[in-house]
């Protein structure tokens, strides 16, 4: 069954929260798919995940490059899943893709201070109920760190 985790940013930016969770998804052996909504915002990310740290990389690439089957981290715009990653990440209010049952866990990142991805946010989580997917939700608490919310 696909795990959809909701993660709630309030007072920090996708730049800071995006890495560590990339980190552990790499950690578990999982290829990962990371979708946003523009080309523009995909090419930023990727920027970011190359300077994100001193001592810590990130090997990634986007959808167009001719390898991407081999990387494992694709930044796509796409629906599509180049890499056969088992998690997606959805970025800037990104749709959930038509075969999200065909990953083992769906990341979806939103910005909790912008109403529209709240309501996005909302409608998405009502959506994964119906359709029997394994739904969380994580806010972080005072100090950073994230928690489950029931």
């Amino acid at each position: 069954m696909t795990e959809v985790l909701f993660y709630h940013l309030q007072n920090m930016s996708l730049e800071s929260v995006l890495p560590p969770l990339l980190e552990k998804s790499l950690g578990r052996g999982w290829r990962v798919v990371v979708q946003s909504t523009s080309q523009e915002r995909a090419d930023a990310l990727d920027a970011h995940l190359w300077t994100y740290s001193d001592d810590s990389f990130l090997p990634h690439a986007t959808s167009r490059v001719a390898d991407a089957q081999d990387q494992p981290i694709i930044l796509s715009v796409e629906e599509d899943n180049p890499n056969s990653a088992n998690v997606r990440f959805l970025v800037d209010n990104a749709a959930m893709p038509a075969d999200a049952e065909t990953y083992e866990r769906v990341v979806l990142v939103f910005n909790g201070d912008d109403g529209d991805a709240l309501a996005a946010a909302r409608a998405t989580w009502k959506d994964c109920k119906s359709r029997g997917f394994d739904v969380t939700y994580w806010q972080a608490d005072e100090r950073g760190r994230w928690q489950r919310r029931d």
